[in-house]
C-alpha cells in the first residue's frame, strides 16, 4: 500500500509523517486489498481550539473507496479518529461480501 501525505498550506513534520504512516499501514490488518491511502492534513480557523482536520481516503480495487474526515486539536488526534473510523468501514465492507 502506497501512503501518500499532503499538508495544506504548512510543512508536516517527520515526525508527524511516520505517526501517519504507522497508523494507515495497520488498516491493512482489516483489508488486505487496500491499494493505496490519501492523507490531506489542514488547519481549519488558525487560532482556535479543534482545527486540526485529517482527511483519509482508501483506494480500494474491487470496493469503493473509502473516506473519513476528522477535526480535532492535534494532526495526531484527528488522524486516529480518522483511523477509527475508516476500521469500522472497513469491517463493514469485509461482513457485506
Amino acid at each position: 500500500m502506497e501512503i501518500k501525505v499532503k499538508a495544506i498550506h504548512f510543512d508536516a513534520t517527520e515526525k508527524l509523517e511516520q505517526f501517519i504512516n504507522k497508523k494507515v499501514e495497520k488498516l491493512v490488518k482489516h483489508h488486505e486489498e487496500i491499494a493505496n491511502a490519501e492523507v490531506t492534513l489542514k488547519v481549519v480557523k488558525p487560532e482556535t481550539a479543534m482545527n486540526k482536520e485529517a482527511s483519509i481516503k482508501l483506494e480500494m480495487p474491487r470496493n469503493e473507496d473509502l473516506f473519513a474526515n476528522k477535526v480535532a486539536d492535534t494532526f495526531e488526534e484527528a488522524v486516529d479518529l480518522a483511523v477509527d473510523a475508516l476500521k469500522r468501514q472497513l469491517e463493514k465492507t469485509k461482513k457485506d461480501k
